[in-house]
């Protein structure tokens, strides 16, 4: 019961941090009015909280590994409530873009934390359930900020939307503070920080088949989130409440496929599943670019698939990290989470090139075929290291 309850404060804890990253962007051109400023630099408050958010991982990651779990994420969410109360009451873009980066800084230790938490309470099937809980949130995160950012700004204002995120970061820390023991294992220590360290992860173990993956995946996820409005609208006519109830199917099918994926798991093993889910993944993006354009019941359907096997595979990744890397976990995650939100910034930057006239087959079939790329050499990747000799007396260490 003790266990379930620190699974459930860190998801939660995890949701509320990445909730922030883009909760108000469907009123960017209110703010844009209200404080008087260019499209450029309003835009720009959303670009600095997930800069910090990507960058910071690399930084709190070590240290959770060296100085424990609570003493990072404590003073992390103090000021991360503090800089939401900042944005809050921000009368000039100037304050509002240097509260957003101080917001992105102290948001960025809670999914690591999180996960590092979760690999330490769990072994096995268990830990790929934990580990499918909180990919869940964080995706739920991702796609529910801007529908709710949405309702309580055109009630409230921008100020609205950060005073509910600081109430719900008053309620984190306080959750925290009393309800989250200090779960770093007693036995050894972390490794020395090192860059060399956290290039090892990315590139020179199996789990480079891991964050090349969680690269393309999340880079895919995003030219969903930014070119899905502009299909709906153009092609379909749909308004933005139309729009939003397609982001929440996106948002609501992989919580009902999470957990058959940790039964795949279970059955074909952590690699091997990796491997096979995210393959189906990439075959529902295929289906997509060729549907899409037909009928909207068939966009719908390509949607669905595409969430319901992005759920599939979220139980995997910080599985196997947290059992690569048990010294090591807070730091393996943090490099993962920094891949992840590069290939989140990478997906409009691609994606807009090849939308253009509106080709919904060009767009999302070279996605797909990026993606599918990326499956192939994890595949090969995990082979390679799997054969190699003496691999597994050195995949636990750095």
């Amino acid at each position: 019961m003790m266990s379930r309850r620190i699974l459930m404060l860190a998801s939660i804890s995890a949701f509320i941090a990445v909730f922030a990253q883009n909760l108000y962007t469907p009123i960017l051109p209110q703010i844009q009015q209200q404080l008087q400023t260019s499209h450029y630099l309003v835009n720009l408050s959303v670009s600095l909280y997930t800069v910090a958010l990507a960058v910071m991982q690399i930084v709190y990651g070590p240290l959770a590994d060296a100085k424990g779990r609570r003493t990072v994420i404590l003073p992390a969410i103090v000021v991360y409530t503090g800089a939401s109360f900042g944005c809050a009451y921000a009368g000039s873009i100037e304050m509002l873009l240097l509260c957003r980066f101080f917001q992105g800084i102290g948001a960025a230790a809670i999914p690591v934390v999180a996960a590092a938490v979760i690999g330490d309470l769990y072994e096995g099937r268990e830990r790929a359930r934990g580990m499918a809980t909180y990919q869940l949130f964080l995706t739920l995160a991702l796609s529910m900020g801007p529908l709710v950012g949405g309702m309580v700004g055109g009630w409230s204002g921008y100020s609205g939307i950060f005073l509910l995120v600081t109430v719900m970061g008053i309620a984190m820390l306080l959750a925290n503070l009393f309800w989250l023991p200090e779960t770093k294992p007693a036995a050894g220590t972390a490794s020395p920080f090192r860059l060399s360290s956290l290039v090892f992860i990315a590139v020179k173990h199996r789990s480079s088949a891991t964050v090349l993956i969680g690269f393309t995946q999340y880079l895919a996820l995003y030219v969903f989130m930014v070119f899905l409005p502009q299909i709906a609208a153009h092609r379909y006519g749909l308004g933005p409440e139309q729009t939003g109830g397609l982001f929440l199917l996106l948002s609501l099918l992989p919580a009902v496929s999470v957990r058959l994926g940790v039964r795949l798991q279970s059955r074909m093993g952590n690699e091997r599943s990796l491997l096979f889910t995210n393959m189906l993944n990439v075959l529902s993006i295929f289906l997509f670019a060729f549907t899409a354009n037909l009928s909207l019941p068939l966009l719908i359907a390509g949607l669905c698939l595409f969430g319901f096997t992005m759920g599939l595979t979220m139980p995997v990744p910080a599985t196997l990290l947290t059992e690569y890397f048990p010294k090591d976990r807070a730091t393996a995650v943090g490099v993962y989470n920094l891949v992840r939100y590069i290939g989140m910034a990478a997906g409009p930057i691609i994606g807009v090139p090849l939308y253009l006239g509106g080709n919904v087959p060009l767009l999302f079939g070279a996605i797909a075929a990026i993606y599918g790329v990326s499956v192939w050499l994890g595949m090969l990747i995990i082979r390679r290291r799997t054969s190699a000799p003496g691999v597994r007396n050195r995949e636990h260490g750095l």
